[in-house]
């Protein structure tokens, strides 16, 4: 099931051409403010080499997540058994300037890039609190057992996208958002 959600959700990322909710006045204003290229960037900003787990130390993407949240992702690691592997964790400014000026170039508008890619004012990452796990048999487990982590997926279109909600230890996690667009703190 969770290999089905998972190419589910790389397809909807591939195809996914719908017309969506107005993007936020800080994507309009971000890209107006950004229209140079993007800067290179590498794994000091957050870029995330092959292989990397939730206990690679060394890694910023891994190094610089809330400390909470890395406690809950490994304590869920050690008991599930499967090595749960970063895709994406903390990102700088700069890199997730470059995923949104990426997702504008793919997507043709601001309005579907913000289905997919967050502001580097409003999103999780770049604030080290969310993560993209991966492989599918990690992100199984979690959408499984995540909440009695406080571990849990808040974009239906990001199944591999985890954010840490205490709450959820003792009430389960919130319901999931259509994509980040529905998410009050993309408004900001």
């Amino acid at each position: 099931m969770a290999a089905i959600v998972a190419l589910l959700g790389h397809q909807l990322l591939k195809s996914s051409s719908a017309p969506s909710a107005a993007a936020p006045a800080t994507l309009n204003s971000l890209h107006r403010e950004n229209r140079e290229p993007p800067v290179a960037v590498d794994a000091d900003d957050g870029v995330v080499p092959d292989g990397v787990t939730v206990l690679d130390d060394d890694i910023p993407a891994v190094a610089n997540l809330d400390p909470e949240l890395l406690k809950a992702l490994r304590a869920a690691a050690t008991d599930s058994g499967v090595a749960f592997r970063v895709n994406s964790g903390w990102r700088s400014p700069a890199y997730q300037n470059q995923l949104l000026h990426e997702a504008i170039a793919t997507y043709g508008s601001e309005a579907e890039a913000a289905r997919w890619v967050a502001t580097a004012t409003t999103s999780p990452h770049v604030s080290g609190d969310a993560v993209d796990i991966g492989p599918s048999a990690a992100a199984a487990w979690l959408s499984e057992h995540g909440a009695e982590y406080g571990l849990c997926p808040l974009y239906r279109n990001e199944p591999w996208h985890y954010e840490l909600r205490p709450a959820a230890v003792d009430h389960g996690c919130p319901r999931m958002y259509a994509d980040p667009t529905q998410d009050p703190r993309m408004q900001q």
